[in-house]
């Protein structure tokens, strides 16, 4: 059968992102740039395929409570230190996150984590130019979207990524703006850090020590994300459905709503709650399944696999061993598709 062809029609050019994606990758100024020239049309590297976007709700429902733990007397008091630990085990199995307050960083020195992430974005932009780079292996730099050119649609976002630990950058090498509270912002995330290890070495009834001794706590990287505003959000957002790719993630987030997280196959919003720190159970820790795997740094060539003291004729491993090296590589390969990593690493 021959079918005809319709001559008066016109065919659409295929739109080729390539040179698009290098030219923004060129200027070295991020979306704050774009911001800053003034656009009113969104760059056609910035908009999300039809059905991604689909799925995006903006929930207004109740019916889900969002779990915040109270950390105030857990080392004095033991009857609540037990109450914690609970909690802290419910929520990584069933939510796979949770917020904490009275978490003994000050309210000033996040308030100052902030306000330094914004001198920094909002200054001048050759100053910020220094920084600009995709080369992951540098301890400081500054980026936009780390799978710029293997996503289907840019994030609209810039971030600024400082790896703290376990070697932490000379104090020149961080930027002015945020140097000293960069410092001062890691020393106190790192003890939280120590106190979160211990919990959920407890929540899975091994020894407090254990998660640490383990190497688990060893690194340390400030992801410092910054969503300037957007002329057409509907089109974009400001981060994909993703996993992430480390042990646990502590978030600082200002006041400004936005945030979901899946939940019983729903969108739930997590509120923003004043002084609280958001904790997020990585793709390197599956509680649910009884099955870790843990991260360190991102260079690191150990070899991780499920822990034997979780493992059992019912619960037999669900990954293979791997380097966390392995695993980044794979991660930022990949970049933020909506689908865990860690299913190409299943048995």
């Amino acid at each position: 059968m021959v079918v005809p062809s319709n001559t008066n029609a016109e065919i659409e050019p295929r739109y080729d992102r390539e040179p698009e994606l290098k030219a923004f990758d060129d200027t070295k100024a991020g979306v704050k740039g774009l911001v800053d020239a003034g656009i009113t049309k969104l760059p056609q590297i910035f908009i999300h395929p039809p059905e991604l976007l689909d799925n995006i709700t903006s929930p207004n429902n109740k019916q889900f409570h969002f779990p915040i733990i109270d950390l105030e007397g857990i080392k004095n008091d033991l009857t609540k230190h037990k109450e914690i630990v609970d909690k802290v085990r419910d929520a990584s199995e069933t939510w796979g996150f949770f917020q904490v307050v009275n978490h003994g960083i000050p309210v000033e020195v996040l308030e100052e984590m902030l306000n330094g992430l914004r001198r920094f974005n909002e200054q001048d932009v050759e100053i910020k130019k220094q920084y600009y780079t995709q080369d992951f292996t540098k301890r400081v730099f500054y980026h936009s979207n780390f799978d710029l050119y293997h996503s289907p649609g840019a994030n609209w976002r810039d971030t600024l990524d400082c790896t703290m630990a376990p070697i932490p950058p000379q104090p020149e090498e961080l930027p002015e703006t945020c140097r000293e509270i960069m410092i001062e912002y890691s020393k106190h995330v790192i003890g939280l850090g120590s106190c979160l290890f211990k919990l959920l070495s407890e929540a899975l009834d091994l020894n407090p020590n254990h998660l640490i001794e383990m190497e688990c706590a060893e690194g340390l990287s400030n992801l410092c994300h910054y969503y300037p505003p957007c002329p057409q959000p509907e089109l974009t957002m400001g981060t994909t459905r993703h996993s992430d790719n480390d042990f646990i993630t502590v978030l600082l987030r200002d006041s400004f709503e936005g945030l979901q997280v899946l939940h019983q196959n729903q969108w739930a919003d997590v509120p923003a709650t004043p002084g609280a720190l958001v904790v997020n159970i990585g793709d390197l820790m599956q509680v649910s399944s009884g099955c870790i795997i843990f991260g360190v740094t991102s260079v690191s060539t150990k070899v991780y696999a499920p822990m034997k003291e979780l493992l059992s004729e019912k619960n037999p491993p669900k990954y293979r061993p791997l380097t966390i090296k392995e695993y980044n590589e794979y991660y930022r390969a990949k970049g933020l598709d909506g689908t865990s990593a860690l299913l190409h690493f299943r048995l």
